[in-house]
């Protein structure tokens, strides 16, 4: 098994969502939060100077079997794509082991 953490856009979130159901992801976690990132410049919007240096993301955390890993991040990365700075990161780890709690499944039925 393989945990999934993808860093992207809050613009891109629902994009994001709709690729990962459509490949049968059907269960993840997210979080709003704010990092800090490469650009130091300023932006200005209609008159208005806002900082750049705390970026708001969504962070989305994945559990899927082996097969599904490469799937899944090939479905984030082309989703949560736009060629501009900020686009996000992604991080793959291994999992030992993954449990359901109202049936103690474990492994592989543990996720699905």
């Amino acid at each position: 098994m393989k945990k999934i953490e993808a860093i992207i856009r809050k613009s891109k979130f629902d994009e994001v969502k709709e690729a990962l159901h459509q490949i049968e992801v059907n269960f993840f976690s997210y979080w709003d939060v704010t990092g800090v990132g490469n650009e130091k410049q300023g932006h200005v919007y209609r008159g208005i100077s806002y900082s750049t240096t705390d970026i708001q993301r969504r962070y989305l955390t994945i559990v899927v079997s082996d097969e599904f890993a490469q799937k899944t991040v090939n479905a984030i990365l082309e989703t949560a794509y736009s060629g501009n700075v900020g686009d996000g990161k992604i991080f793959v780890s291994d999992v030992i082991e993954a449990y359901r709690i109202r049936t103690k499944e474990s492994g592989h039925a543990g996720i699905n």
